[in-house]
């Protein structure tokens, strides 16, 4: 066999902004950072250009532990669009971070009729390519 190119990733990929781009570098080094507000230090997510709770516009990336709890959660039995058929059943979740904010996200590495609200999840990382890492979540260990 002979070396190649991989397979282009065949999912949607995150499209980042200047706002968003240091949740995804540090997705690539396999950290999970979000942004806190200077003024009143409440962590917050999704990224964005001011604090939500209190107006300020002074965002500080900050790393945070990667653990978390299921919030909410479906089983995608069906798939969501096309590319995602061979992953058929997948949980789609929100996930309660310990540090508050909530998070859309997939769990992984478990049965997804074991999946259930106020579950321990912790972050895992999946290349999907060589720039773009995604943030995951699977059964905290």
């Amino acid at each position: 066999m002979t070396g190649g190119a991989a397979p282009a990733w065949p999912k949607p990929l995150p499209q980042p902004t200047p706002i968003s781009q240091p949740f995804w570098d540090a997705a690539r080094e396999r950290r999970l950072s979000i942004q806190r507000c200077a003024a009143c230090q409440r962590y917050l997510f999704y990224p964005r250009p001011l604090c939500p709770f209190c107006g300020a516009t002074e965002l500080v990336w900050t790393d945070v532990s990667g653990r978390g709890t299921v919030y909410s959660y479906t089983v995608a039995r069906r798939p969501t669009a096309r590319p995602f058929e061979p992953d058929v059943p997948y949980v789609i979740a929100i996930v309660e971070l310990a540090e508050g904010p909530h998070m859309t996200t997939n769990i992984i590495g478990c049965d997804p009729d074991s999946v259930h609200i106020g579950m321990a999840v912790e972050a895992a990382f999946e290349d999907a390519t060589d720039e773009v890492t995604l943030v995951k979540f699977r059964p905290a260990g």
